[in-house]
């Protein structure tokens, strides 16, 4: 597996806190509230802008109760869960983020198709995992700061989901960091699994987002804010994957997972 670029070196970090992104902003935003999207829907741009999009699909894994519904909740602006319930079968949620090149400046809508399906669906029904896999540019592997056997699980889910993808994008997320003081997974592990496994290892918070003044709707652009850092994380590697496929950049030493 390719080493993942350098933090910022693909994708400008802060772009969308500029002007000219919080213009592109606006067109997932109404009023101040993120749009929901469905799959064949995309944002409106003023005519005279001029924008190409970039579709990914990305299969979000890892024990059941880690927050993956939460976390795709936040992505997409939407309430998160008060309450765990199991995500019956797979279910798909589309979010479109827009982004500026460092190396161009050119600024490129990503579209991503997140599939978030349940534990016990995957192990009951054989053709759930195959389907979530299939055609998949992306995993995202889950584990939670509560939850100390969700972190240990880890290596197992990256050998049984990612182990036949070796060209798939891996990245790592730890969910729940909003009660980090009683987190069961130390700094220091979390430094040694990076050094092991060479992925890029985020952090999110699983507390419901901030509301705008009349205290029951999500404000969209705190929302994004809250969350930019994975979308951005995103971005940049699955945009740095496609330009060494297509042979843009040279491919990077193969790194020895584990």
């Amino acid at each position: 597996m390719a080493r993942p670029p350098v933090p910022g070196s693909v994708v400008v970090p802060n772009w969308h806190e500029s002007a000219e992104g919080k213009e592109y902003l606006a067109c997932i935003l109404r009023k101040n509230r993120r749009r929901v999207f469905g799959l064949l829907e995309r944002p409106v741009l003023p005519p005279p802008v001029s924008i190409d999009t970039a579709s990914y699909k990305i299969f979000v894994s890892g024990k059941s109760g880690v927050g993956k519904t939460a976390l795709v909740a936040k992505l997409a602006g939407l309430e998160v869960p008060v309450v765990h319930h199991e995500t019956p079968g797979i279910q798909t949620t589309v979010v479109f983020w827009p982004a500026k090149l460092q190396a161009s400046d050119r600024v490129i809508m990503f579209r991503f198709e997140f599939w978030d399906c349940g534990e016990s669906a995957l192990k009951k029904f054989d053709h759930m995992l195959p389907a979530c896999k299939e055609n998949t540019d992306a995993f995202l592997f889950l584990f939670s700061f509560t939850d100390r056997a969700s972190f240990e699980d880890l290596p197992g889910q990256l050998a049984r989901i990612a182990g036949e993808a070796p060209g798939v994008i891996r990245m790592v997320i730890g969910s729940k960091f909003d009660q980090y003081m009683h987190t069961d997974v130390p700094e220091r592990d979390l430094i040694a699994f990076r050094q092991a496994w060479e992925l890029p290892l985020l952090r999110v918070k699983s507390v419901p987002g901030r509301r705008l003044a009349d205290g029951r709707t999500l404000d969209g652009r705190a929302g994004l804010a809250d969350i930019a850092h994975v979308l951005n994380g995103l971005a940049e590697q699955l945009w740095h994957q496609d330009l060494v496929a297509a042979g843009l950049l040279p491919s990077p030493p193969e790194s020895a997972p584990g």
